[in-house]
């Protein structure tokens, strides 16, 4: 007998190929999932974010002033989204996410910088992401520059000099110190909940077809709402006890603070729960193995990682990855999470992502039940 066969080993590739064929989940993933890297690496990943919405409290308005602001706009960093009047305006701008920057222009700065009084410009920045403003806030220094050579020419030229008639003073809220861990972890409860949500719902159901208790769950009259909600509300206890001692390790371990509601943090996280595993309910209806079940779980748990914000400024994104990024439900937990946790948030100031979550969850639900229905019949 010869140790090598080219007849059998043709037969065993064929065959492989042949499997391989009739396992179109496993192939679309091979192909899909790298393609999916690529785009969303090459196209939509953005580190140094620009066109960060930007308000302006200008108590004096003057050549200096309209230079400064021109060149904060040119820079590409910052777009002016409108006029605030007062501390608590753009306080309840930032806290909202409606605003990265607040921009203060004091009272008397022109004829304070003519008679070298030195004045000051202060800026509010929404430091929960330091990624996301670090570029910005590193500009303002040459952008400061070109307003001064620019505006303060001929009689003020003796104003001009080094250092800066003026200073800019950044205030980084919300995050102070710049630590990744203090942004970092409120989102990593999203993607730990999205993982171990998903999944175990999708590979638990799929199990039960391949041991064929679930066509004795189908032969009883169990409506399809009644089997989905009995299937998901136990891991509804599992996301539970992830999250207590999630929030205990980031309070120990990171110093990770809780300033805002804590019933608008529960709120969020049923709606987020819920969500993910009506996802797992679908997934379940459409893969026919576990190993399926567990390819097509990682196949949405990429865009919770990428496209959420979670790893990369939600605002570097171009406009289509944004649009792509607003369907995922990991997006709006982690903006609820970082501004509940961080921005001492309350109900009402979330309730956007109260909406969005549960549209979401609407929408996974309601396709999980008639994709159940097709397996019926």
């Amino acid at each position: 007998m010869s140790w090598f066969s080219p007849s059998r080993f043709v037969a065993v590739l064929a065959k492989e190929f042949i499997q391989m064929q009739r396992d179109r989940v496993t192939f679309a993933m091979m192909i899909g999932l790298p393609i999916m890297q690529l785009l969303l690496f090459g196209y939509a990943i953005n580190a140094d974010p620009r066109h960060l919405p930007t308000l302006v409290e200008v108590n004096d308005d003057g050549p200096l002033v309209r230079a400064v602001l021109a060149g904060m706009e040119t820079s590409g960093y910052f777009d002016f989204t409108g006029v605030v009047h007062g501390p608590e305006a753009g306080e309840d701008a930032l806290r909202r996410g409606a605003s990265s920057f607040v921009v203060v222009i004091p009272d008397d700065f022109e004829r304070d910088v003519v008679r070298g009084l030195h004045p000051d410009i202060l800026i509010a920045a929404d430091a929960a992401d330091p990624a996301a403003i670090g570029g910005a806030a590193a500009a303002l220094g040459g952008i400061v520059n070109g307003a001064v050579s620019q505006t303060l020419t001929g009689p003020l030229a003796s104003v001009a000099g080094s250092p800066a008639p003026f200073g800019v003073i950044v205030h980084r809220q919300y995050n102070p110190e710049g630590k990744t861990s203090t942004n970092i972890v409120p989102g990593l409860l999203a993607i730990i909940l999205s993982m171990t949500m998903v999944m175990i719902t999708a590979v638990a159901i799929v199990k039960e077809y391949e041991r064929g208790t679930m066509e004795m769950l189908i032969s009883t009259p169990v409506k399809p709402f009644e089997v989905m909600l009995g299937k998901i509300l136990p891991y509804v206890l599992v996301g539970y006890g992830q999250t207590v001692v999630f929030l205990a390790a980031a309070f120990l371990l990171f110093s990770v603070p809780f300033e805002g509601s804590f019933l608008a943090f529960f709120i969020g996280f049923n709606l987020f729960v819920l969500g993910n595993l009506a996802l797992g309910f679908l997934i379940s209806t459409v893969a026919r193995s576990q190993m399926q079940a567990m390819q097509l779980s990682f196949f949405t748990i990429l865009p919770s990682i990428l496209l959420s914000g979670f790893m990369f400024p939600f605002a570097g994104m171009p406009g289509w990855a944004q649009v792509l990024g607003t369907g995922v439900p990991s997006t709006h937990f982690i903006r609820l999470v970082r501004m509940v946790m961080l921005k001492g948030a309350d109900s009402g100031d979330v309730t956007g992502q109260f909406g969005a979550l549960a549209l979401i969850l609407v929408v996974f639900s309601l396709l999980a039940m008639l994709r159940y229905r097709q397996t019926l019949d």
